[in-house]
């Protein structure tokens, strides 16, 4: 396929938020108010990405409840919903939202171990480091640690989860019924990490898993989080609202991937696209201007200004925003967030009101309403003009924007070949064409730790 990285086709993630998107999606005639909460629609939402041979499924996390009388906000724990998702599929991927922040190293890479054990090799690991003083407060602590901070803490984290994941080789089971021998202990191995952070004896109490390590996936977009992508991340999921921006951040998070010794095509690069899709453009725009209308101007405002630092006073809705807003420097919250919010408000020349219908609709993500076919013109534009590897999918409506984009929109590129028309492989991994780690431990790694000075050994530090 002249064009595309590769000649492959591209990669799709469906995220899943419930009854969809747009902020005001479960205020329309017909929406599932209750779809976070009920197992069964996760798992028919993640079948139906799996009939058109999506590459995986995605569920946001939040430790903080925030709004909860003005739109859906109980969620169940994503790594306890896809553990369900697995039993009802068989080949998708399953990507759950963990924090690094409110967390520690050995129960979180248990329960992801586990979660790759039981679907069979499917499990990916989306790393987050929690903005919010609300969040902070629910776990014991006055206010959110510094931008910088968390991210330090991050950086270690994934360093002791990568060693205790690592911590038995692949064949250190041997289940001998004669010798009465179920492990070769010389194969299992404590880690005796100590740092600035975290104090673990290891091992794992769990084997390894299919596909070594879950795959790691990280969405920030500010220097600290572009750095620690170029470091550790195989999958980005990022929220660029123009096609230039998508090249500028495309361009920059290859560059700092190969910076660090890392193969760039290592490193899938998801922009995050909702599409409202109508059989003509006009009742497409119809549907998303309905939907703006139930957006609730003053519950979005208060949003804005937590995620602005401001107060809502300080932001009424006729105006624009305010000229003395603080620098992003100055923002210990979702750094890269605040400056797409205020970089959109002051291209567009937006009000407030205006903004938050603007954010309801995609939090800043690419938001296209249009027909089947004008979707995918973006999709593959986005794709040819060196701004994505594939595409987060995030219907503004749940389940019906997905199913008129897996009946409408899934056909098309398939022509194209844009989509895989089957799996290749069984696990994440091969379906995002990611190598499969080796242990450190084992023997061969051990060699390859020893490999010529610019032969970079996955896994080491």
């Amino acid at each position: 396929m002249p064009g595309f990285p590769h000649g492959r086709p591209l990669h799709f993630n469906l995220f899943n938020n419930g009854s969809g998107h747009h902020e005001a999606s479960w205020r329309l005639p017909g929406s599932y108010p209750l779809a976070n909460l009920d197992i069964e629609y996760h798992e028919r939402l993640a079948q139906l990405a799996e009939s058109v041979m999506f590459d995986s499924v995605f569920l946001a996390d939040h430790v903080a409840l925030e709004g909860a009388a003005r739109r859906p906000a109980g969620r169940i724990d994503p790594l306890t919903v896809l553990t369900a998702v697995a039993r009802a599929t068989t080949r998708i991927g399953l990507i759950a939202t963990a924090s690094t922040s409110y967390n520690d190293p050995f129960n979180l890479a248990r329960r992801f171990a586990a979660l790759d054990l039981l679907s069979g090799g499917r499990a990916g690991w989306n790393i987050v480091t929690t903005p919010g003083d609300a969040s902070a407060r629910n776990f014991g602590l006055d206010s959110q640690a510094s931008h910088f901070e968390r991210y330090q803490r991050a950086d270690e984290f994934v360093s002791v989860a990568e060693k205790l994941w690592d911590s038995w080789e692949d064949d250190a089971i041997v289940a001998d019924r004669e010798a009465g021998v179920w492990a070769d202990e010389s194969k299992i191995h404590t880690i005796d990490h100590r740092g600035r952070f975290f104090s673990v004896r290891g091992p794992l109490n769990t084997p390894r898993s299919p596909q070594g390590h879950p795959v790691l996936v990280q969405a920030g977009s500010s220097e600290d989080g572009r750095d620690f992508a170029a470091r550790h991340a195989e999958a980005v999921f990022t929220a660029q609202h123009t096609l230039a921006d998508g090249q500028a951040f495309y361009a920059d998070l290859k560059r700092r991937v190969k910076l660090a010794g890392r193969d760039p095509d290592g490193v899938k690069i998801l922009p995050g696209i909702v599409p409202v899709i109508g059989s003509t453009e006009a009742e497409a725009l119809e549907l998303n201007a309905e939907l703006d209308r139930l957006v609730l101007a003053e519950s979005g405002r208060d949003r804005l200004a937590r995620q602005l630092g401001l107060t809502p006073a300080q932001l009424p809705l006729d105006k624009p925003l305010p000229d003395d807003l603080p620098s992003e420097e100055e923002i210990e919250g979702d750094k890269s967030r605040f400056t797409l919010i205020v970089e959109l408000a002051r291209r567009e020349k937006l009000t407030v009101r205006e903004l938050v219908g603007r954010l309801g609709s995609g939090r800043g993500h690419r938001t296209f309403a249009g027909t089947p076919e004008q979707v995918v013109e973006v999709i593959e534009q986005w794709a040819r003009e060196g701004a994505a590897d594939g595409f987060n999918i995030m219907p503004a409506t749940l389940p019906s924007g997905f199913e008129l984009f897996v009946e409408h929109v899934v056909p098309i590129l398939r022509t194209r070949g844009l989509i895989r028309s089957e799996y290749q492989g069984t696990t994440l991994r091969e379906h995002y064409g990611l190598p499969r780690p080796p242990s450190r431990y084992a023997p061969r790694a051990a060699s390859a730790d020893a490999a010529p000075a610019g032969v970079a050994a996955r896994g080491s530090e």
